[in-house]
């Protein structure tokens, strides 16, 4: 499965992290040593079910690597604009492409093996959309400092994951929608509107439980979406405002040290033990030659 990783948010005035991008992409802000978007496409490298990644938004002189073939598109100006030059770009680099995975570049704490159990886990069944959610008491767990914004449901209140899977198709139809949706992504109750007043109502109620949502929205769109609920908090914790960059930057500095003092434990015991320096040993016949001396 091919990734795309949208990288073309640029703060500006008035944005939290305007101070910290010197006017140059989000994805670029230092975390713990590393641009933002390097980590992520340090875990996309580390996986096992990734094929090529698309990378918008960062060009080549940008310095980012990437154990996977990397594919760079410019900045196409929209969210939903990026995800659809992506898929087309997916699609050209293998026609039989059905499914991608949308990363964002703003999750750096995920792991390759987070990005392999979405796709074993999504691709269980055959849908259209599948929507990653956390919930608050995992979030508040791994970040309890985290602050982010969730939706109350009947059953649970969820937070919205940042990398999720599509099948290809998403990206030529009901653009209206998404376009709409991806504007108010930040906002699940502005998101509930577009899909319609009355499931609005039931959220804001807390009369609607996530199945139950899941299922009128697909309906209402006329698409099969499908929720996968992480154990993880990882990839829902994106990095929008200062407080949450300092919270990712002290525990990847975090990861870094312990990772650091675990290879140089490995390499200690690695490393081959001095053989014992050999006892001089002295021959009969040299000897004799030392008293006749």
């Amino acid at each position: 499965m091919d990734a795309i990783v949208t990288a073309g948010g640029i703060p500006q005035p008035g944005d939290p992290l305007y101070s910290f991008s010197n006017g140059d992409s989000k994805a670029l802000i230092d975390v713990a040593g590393k641009p933002m978007v390097q980590w992520v496409l340090d875990a996309l490298s580390n996986s096992t079910k990734v094929d090529n990644v698309i990378l918008i938004g960062i060009s080549p002189k940008n310095d980012v690597t990437c154990k996977k073939p990397l594919h760079y598109i410019s900045n196409q100006g929209r969210m939903l604009a990026n995800i659809v030059a992506g898929v087309n770009k997916s699609i050209e680099l293998n026609k039989k492409s059905d499914y991608v995975l949308i990363v964002s570049s703003d999750i750096p704490s995920i792991k390759g093996e987070m990005v392999d159990w979405l796709v074993n886990t999504a691709m269980q069944t055959k849908d259209d959309l599948y929507y990653g959610v956390c919930p608050r008491e995992v979030m508040e767990t791994r970040f309890p400092e985290s602050h982010r914004t969730y939706t109350k449901l009947k059953d649970v209140q969820v937070c919205g994951a940042d990398m999720n899977i599509i099948h290809v198709s998403m990206a030529t139809t009901h653009l209206d929608i998404w376009e709409q949706l991806i504007g108010n992504r930040k906002s699940p109750l502005r998101s509930a509107a577009v899909i319609g007043f009355d499931i609005l109502f039931k959220m804001f109620t807390r009369q609607i439980a996530l199945q139950d949502l899941v299922e009128q929205a697909s309906r209402r769109i006329g698409i099969k979406g499908r929720a996968i609920i992480w154990s993880q908090a990882e990839p829902c914790m994106d990095v929008d405002k200062p407080h949450q960059l300092e919270i990712m930057r002290e525990d990847l500095a975090r990861q870094k040290k312990k990772s650091a003092s675990a290879e140089k434990k490995l390499s200690a015991v690695k490393k081959p033990a001095k053989s014992p320096a050999a006892k001089k040993t002295t021959t009969p016949k040299a000897k004799a030659k030392v008293k006749q001396k």
